[in-house]
């Protein structure tokens, strides 16, 4: 699922939706963009929830990818 759109400023899903996503167990791992949120930076609906699943949820990196696993939250 792409979220943010092209540009990261379209907000859907929206951060509440994303969480119950995780939350039901239909999204599993994140793949951040590594800009913010996409290419549009640090503002927008993308951004937060990039902010929130690096704050809530571990870095996982195998040979050159790195993703979130949305299964295992920090301790």
């Amino acid at each position: 699922m792409a979220i943010g759109g092209f540009n990261g400023s379209d907000p859907s899903p929206t951060l509440a939706q994303f969480k119950q996503y995780v939350e039901d167990g239909k999204i599993h791992y994140f793949i951040s963009g590594g800009q913010g949120g996409g290419m549009g930076g640090d503002s927008g609906t993308a951004s937060k929830i990039t902010s929130w699943v690096e704050d809530t949820y571990k870095k996982v990196t195998v040979g050159s990818a790195t993703f979130y696993d949305l299964t295992q939250p920090k301790s």
